[in-house]
């Protein structure tokens, strides 16, 4: 049998904290702490384990984004997930940059909060590309005119330069098959490639690195 899913809320609103525990404890995620600060959210983080980290960003003592960075720069597995009422802040891409899987409103519905947690455990991100490829655009610090190669790029065969540039645009793995005439199951073969030569978490980090490194420009490509 599966275990269930545990997850830590860190927000400074009791009432958030305790409506979101109601939502997954009903469908079977087991939420096993909370936290009303960025500080109490790291040292959570390392005592219970959690699978996921429901992480607001404006709080006192630790802001989110610290606790992101923090927590993040341990070796874990544990996913978090920004909590926040503007669907475009600046502080969202901090947090994306510094490897969170994705952000949700706090106007979430039940369904769409209980299939979130679940999604960014598989190594998804959360954010559909095109999204993530707005909030990049408009926060990601422009690259030289001709960047150098990055060096962990480097690592990468041509093909998987290909992919990851294409994941920048917004596709998805099956817009990936088609327009590179390959099978999905190829595709997430070179995706799960580049994920383990860069270290990245998921496609919003991927997504961020192929902007900041040059590969992808905003507006050098048509909307998918």
């Amino acid at each position: 049998m599966t275990s269930a899913l545990r997850v830590v809320i860190a927000d400074d609103q009791a009432l958030v904290r305790t409506g979101f525990r109601m939502i997954l404890n009903a469908r079977g995620i087991e939420v096993v702490g909370e936290a009303g600060d960025g500080a109490e959210a790291v040292d959570a983080v390392r005592r219970l384990r959690p699978d996921v980290v429901l992480m607001d960003i404006r709080m006192p003592t630790m802001d989110g984004l610290e606790a992101t960075r923090r927590i993040l720069a341990e070796p874990t597995d544990c996913r978090v997930l920004i909590l926040t009422t503007f669907d475009l802040d600046r502080y969202v891409y901090a947090a994306l940059a510094a490897g969170a899987s994705g952000f949700l409103l706090k106007d979430v519905t039940p369904e769409h909060l209980a299939a979130a947690v679940r999604l960014v455990t598989t190594g998804d991100a959360l954010l559909a590309p095109s999204i993530t490829r707005r909030l990049v655009e408009r926060f990601a610090i422009p690259a030289p005119a001709q960047p150098a190669i990055h060096r962990d790029l480097a690592a990468l065969t041509p093909r998987e330069v290909e992919v990851l540039t294409l994941m920048g645009h917004g596709l998805s793995n099956s817009e990936l098959a088609t327009e590179l005439t390959l099978s999905e199951a190829t595709v997430k073969t070179h995706v799960a490639r580049i994920f383990a030569k860069l270290g990245l978490r998921d496609r919003a980090q991927a997504v961020v690195l192929a902007y900041e490194t040059g590969l992808v420009r905003p507006g050098d490509r048509t909307q998918p």
